[in-house]
């Protein structure tokens, strides 16, 4: 299955790759288009001067026709039945000169035409021209479609190859790609030019899936009934990746290629849970599971839509932050400005950090191992007790070794008493993602149950964000980020209000990243359960808003460009007093609440199966956010997903709060990019395995270790916190709230890594501080530094 998968993914990245660089060759013609335009005049002025009166062509034919005109005078009149001794008579018995006469006529008239083909040949040859010319009326018409075969041609044969191996299926009634697919591998060996446009049957294959472009490509008006088959095959493999991505067609055997709808719960089975989970979500109250239906979630969207608007125009002559264009509806926020650290928040956070004991990672790791025993959770895959003489040591040495992204073989020099081959084969054979994640819960859970941990938040809200990681290019998840400018991967981090990481993966640059921020919460299985989550503008798309609502998550995302964000009514005779400009034009972009309505069945269908693991939400969510147009719950899923987002954009203009909220949740995660990056200095932060397994420890075995030295420098910011109270410091909890765990000045990365500190049992640690922290909970977590970042 996951070999399928694999080339299902190399296939639809190499066919996005190609249609980039036809894109990308498009601007250069753009640029260059005046050189090949003249370039192509030059060459047509010499093919007509050599055709043109008094041009070789020309002479030659004339040569010819004087050549032939006596014998051709001589014979004129002659009956077809004449016999040869009548042809002799007329010729004086010259029948032999006659004849080579008209020979040497016959090759000067061919020698004329010669001198055309070798000029043409001269520019490079017919083909080199129709390329030329082709690549003109591609940049006339705007058509990176033409150029595409020049880009994916050598490519061809493994292409077919790969539709032989892979079985696929139509997810749908619509099978014209596939059927399509079918007439090129039927002509594969072809090689000339065109290939007929009617199957076995004698029916005309049906191209109508394509775009107009795509048809101009294809359709050859001059020849009725074929296709030109370059551009075919193209086409069809264009459309292939296409309708693999978004889910229209699926690989048999495959798992992320699989067809999503029957990896479904079955309704019945749906059915039995719909009782109780609308209320476990939240879509309704207790008493309100009787009346929940498709006209009762219809009407729920509706009122919260109505309200949500309402609200903001009710707000907007009052909202000094708010500014709404009449013209173009663009809604412009003003910045607000942080009032930064207090002095006594100043001062508290010198006498933290000039106090903090200096530590080493190993130290560190040592000592909340014996403290939370998250080491216990790795073995061997079997499960039998680990053969090895100090299993403790060993885990804690080799998570250092792998979460700084050292190599086990460099570790080693810098390392007494162990080996690089002990370190690899402990990483590769007692380390899976499954342990390491039981590892990291423990961490998390330990570090929730600390009374600091209060200081930062209530484990209440999380935020999803990425940071670049460089790898070596050859492998499944490397490729270059339009984002971030470079080759590599992302770090997907859900990071707690407490600072912590939740949940972390590792996914390649190309996909939308609000794709995995279902997936990191329904997988989290620590005791820290966020109901709100916050992200980026790369963190939001349609059916993410869907499904998070679907799955009682409040997704509120950072905007950063409100250009091209759609606002959506809920009729097309509804009209706000002050805010309707950011709707556009009156009368459009309105729910389709009819969709919604009926396929209320399916939406349910959907949330309860991903909820109950029986699909993964990242695999749903590239699928529907590919845009199918043949599957009507991707659409519905799209519509949802229209009036969620519109709802939390109309709060999120409406309620500076919740901006400076959101702001500060995602400077956070930012800040622990940052932090995690410093302790993952190894290798030059490149991450050295082609394995996309081997990826996600890597990502994984970084997380454990970030999360231990922030829970490690939580005991030790609590203990001078003590110190500081018996010192008779008055500390308020606002002030405690600004101090990051983030800190770094006291650890020491570098030099000789000694592992005495292994044979070091600490004292146990106290959880307990004696700070109240109920006036964090009253007050606007932002404004009381809550959640900044340091």
């Amino acid at each position: 299955m996951r070999v399928r998968d694999d080339l299902a993914t190399m296939f639809c990245k190499r066919v996005a790759t190609k249609i980039k660089k036809a894109k990308m060759e498009l601007e250069e013609i753009r640029l260059a288009e005046r050189e090949i335009t003249e370039a192509l005049i030059g060459n047509y002025r010499t093919v007509l001067k050599d055709i043109d009166a008094d041009g070789p062509a020309q002479l030659a034919l004339a040569k010819a026709a004087e050549m032939t005109a006596e014998a051709r005078a001589a014979l004129q009149g002659l009956d077809e039945e004449a016999s040869a001794g009548e042809i002799a008579r007329r010729l004086d018995g010259k029948v032999s000169p006659a004849l080579l006469a008209l020979v040497k006529a016959l090759v000067v008239q061919a020698g004329g035409l010669a001198t055309v083909t070798r000029t043409v040949e001269g520019f490079g040859g017919f083909a080199k021209q129709y390329e030329q010319i082709e690549k003109v009326s591609a940049h006339h018409g705007n058509l990176w479609e033409p150029l595409l075969y020049g880009q994916i041609g050598r490519d061809r044969a493994v292409m077919f190859d790969l539709a032989e191996k892979l079985e696929f299926t139509a997810t749908s009634e619509d099978g014209r790609v596939l059927d399509a697919l079918a007439h090129a591998q039927r002509h594969q060996g072809a090689r000339g030019e065109y290939i007929t446009a009617f199957d076995e049957e004698g029916k005309e294959v049906d191209i109508s899936f394509a775009t107009q472009n795509w048809r101009k490509v294809v359709v050859d008006k001059t020849r009725t009934g074929q296709f030109v088959r370059k551009h075919f095959e193209t086409m069809v493999f264009t459309y292939l990746a296409e309708e693999l991505r978004c889910g229209d067609v699926a690989v048999l055997g495959s798992e992320e290629y699989a067809d999503w709808s029957e990896q479904l719960l079955e309704w019945e089975a749906v059915q039995e849970k719909l009782a109780d989970y609308p209320v476990e979500v939240g879509l309704c109250e207790a008493g309100d599971t009787a009346e929940f239906d498709a006209q009762f979630f219809r009407r729920q969207l509706e009122d919260k839509l109505r309200s949500a608007a309402a609200a903001a125009g009710a707000g907007y002559p009052d909202n000094e932050g708010l500014v709404i264009d009449p013209e173009t509806g663009t809604p412009s926020l003003k910045p607000h400005r942080s009032e930064g650290l207090t002095p006594s928040a100043k001062r508290l956070e010198q006498q933290i950090k000039a106090r903090m004991a200096e530590r080493t990672l190993i130290g560190i790791l040592s000592r909340t191992a014996y403290w939370v025993d998250w080491w216990r959770h790795f073995g061997p895959a079997s499960g039998n007790e680990p053969k090895l003489e100090d299993p403790f040591g060993r885990y804690v040495i080799t998570t250092f070794v792998k979460g700084t992204n050292m190599g086990p073989y460099e570790a080693a020099r810098h390392i007494p008493g162990v080996s690089g081959h002990e370190l690899s084969y402990t990483a590769n054979r007692h380390f899976s993602i499954v342990l390491l994640n039981e590892a990291i819960a423990d961490l998390v859970n330990a570090h929730a149950r600390l009374d600091i941990s209060q200081a930062r938040g209530d484990g209440t809200t999380v935020a999803a964000d990425g940071t670049h990681m460089d790898t070596y290019l050859d492998n499944l998840l490397a490729e270059t980020s339009v984002r971030y400018g470079k080759p590599g991967g992302i770090a997907y981090h859900h990071i707690s209000d407490t600072y912590i990481a939740l949940f972390t993966h590792f996914i390649p640059c190309g996909v939308w990243e609000a794709v995995y921020i279902i997936e990191g919460l329904l997988k989290n299985t620590t005791e820290v359960k966020p109901t709100t989550v916050h992200a980026d503008t790369q963190g939001q798309s349609q059916p993410v808003f869907a499904l998070t609502h679907l799955l009682g998550f409040d997704l509120m995302p950072r905007i950063r460009n409100w250009k091209g964000l759609i606002f959506y009514r809920t009729s097309k005779t509804t009209e706000y007093v002050h805010i309707d400009a950011l709707f556009g034009e009156a009368g459009k972009n309105v729910i389709d609440w009819d969709l919604i309505e009926s396929q209320f069945r399916h939406l349910m269908r959907v949330a309860i199966s991903v909820r109950e693991g029986a699909i993964s939400s990242s695999t749903l969510l590239e699928r529907l956010r590919s845009g199918s147009r043949k599957n009507a719950t991707c659409t519905a899923f799209r519509e949802v997903g229209r009036v969620i987002r519109t709802v939390q954009l109309l709060r999120y203009l409406s309620d500076a709060p919740l901006r400076r909220r959101v702001t500060a949740a995602t400077n956070k995660v930012e800040a622990f990019n940052g932090f995690s990056q410093w302790l993952g200095f190894g290798n030059r932060g490149v991450i050295a395995d082609n394995d996309p397994v081997e990826q996600e420890k890597a990502m994984k075995l970084n997380a454990l270790l970030t999360n231990a030295v922030i829970f490690h420098n939580a005991l030790d910011i609590a203990e001078i916190v003590r110190q500081l109270l018996d010192e008779g410091w008055k500390i308020t909890p606002e002030d405690l709230a600004h101090i990051s765990p983030y800190l770094t000045e006291h650890i020491n990365r570098f030099g000789e890594y000694s592992t005495h500190e292994l044979g070091i049992q600490p004292d146990a640690y106290d959880p307990k501080l004696d700070v109240d922290f109920a006036p964090l909970r009253e007050q606007d977590p932002a404004a009381a530094g809550f959640g900044t970042a340091a």
